[in-house]
């Protein structure tokens, strides 16, 4: 069986340990387990390259080789497989909670007028150790307002109101938080908040996500359609919410709109429509 790039930790030189005798490598290393322990950190195809896919605070990511300054290693949350800065992973810390707002700012204080150094994004995963007033402190010594907090195992129930919240975000190849996203990145995002295992790219999400609607059923709301290389979320039976490269940014658009100028590029026309 050919075993797919992004997801096996494998470059030709190290491979994970487990996959001894099913790839090949010049050696074969058991993971070390760290966690990204920025805002956000992107996932490259080689060290200092293009952006395929990214990490959020308290992702994840089993390292099994350091070079030129980069960890190569797989994201726990999607197996997705690539090389992130090392100086983004750090010590993994069991969180207790999650961030469910689109973004949310840590402050050195429970006070809403304290200057906010940073911000953590939708999906991020944290641990609190205590609560003051209307603020949550949180592992690293910040303060978290509790409203944009979930306990970890907490999941929505609606994909396409998870997408809703990030309309506006800018387009960003690679991209899945309120920084910039891409059109897989947005579905992935709003799949796994409703606790839907969902892969990174489109064609791995056609192929995994839900079932294929029977030829003249109508589209609803949370259905799913495809193009080659591109994917977008209904929000109504008319209206289709998408990441995509014409708006930049992530747009609603009548759907039949967008099937039209869709299908005048090379991207073609829809592939499949898919119901969760």
């Amino acid at each position: 069986m050919t075993r797919d790039k992004r997801t096996t930790l494998a470059n030709g030189r190290v491979a994970d340990a487990a996959l001894k005798g099913e790839v090949e490598a010049s050696r074969y290393v058991e993971p070390s387990h760290h966690q990204c322990r920025q805002p956000i950190a992107d996932i490259l195809d080689q060290p200092g390259g293009t952006r395929i896919s990214q990490l959020l605070y308290g992702d994840d990511f089993s390292v099994i080789e350091l070079r030129n300054g980069h960890a190569f290693g797989q994201c726990g949350r999607d197996a997705y497989v690539g090389y992130v800065e090392e100086t983004a992973l750090g010590k993994a810390v069991t969180a207790t909670h999650w961030v469910v707002a689109p973004a949310t700012h840590l402050y050195p204080s429970p006070d809403v007028k304290a200057r906010a150094p940073v911000s953590i994004f939708f999906g991020s995963a944290v641990r609190v150790l205590a609560r003051k007033d209307a603020f949550a402190k949180i592992h690293t010594g910040h303060y978290v307002p509790t409203v944009h907090l979930a306990p970890v195992k907490s999941r929505f129930d609606d994909p396409a109101g998870v997408a809703e919240l990030f309309l506006g975000t800018p387009y960003l190849w690679g991209g899945g938080g309120r920084w910039g996203m891409d059109c897989s990145g947005l579905i992935q995002r709003a799949m796994e908040a409703c606790g839907i295992d969902c892969p990174r790219d489109t064609d791995m999400q056609e192929a995994a996500l839900g079932r294929a609607l029977d030829k003249g059923e109508p589209l609803k709301r949370g259905d799913l359609l495809f193009w080659n290389g591109h994917v977008g979320i209904m929000t109504s039976p008319r209206t289709l919410l998408h990441a995509n490269a014409h708006h930049m940014a992530v747009a609603l658009e009548p759907v039949i709109e967008a099937m039209r100028r869709i299908e005048a590029t090379e991207t073609g026309k829809v592939t499949s429509r898919r119901r969760i």
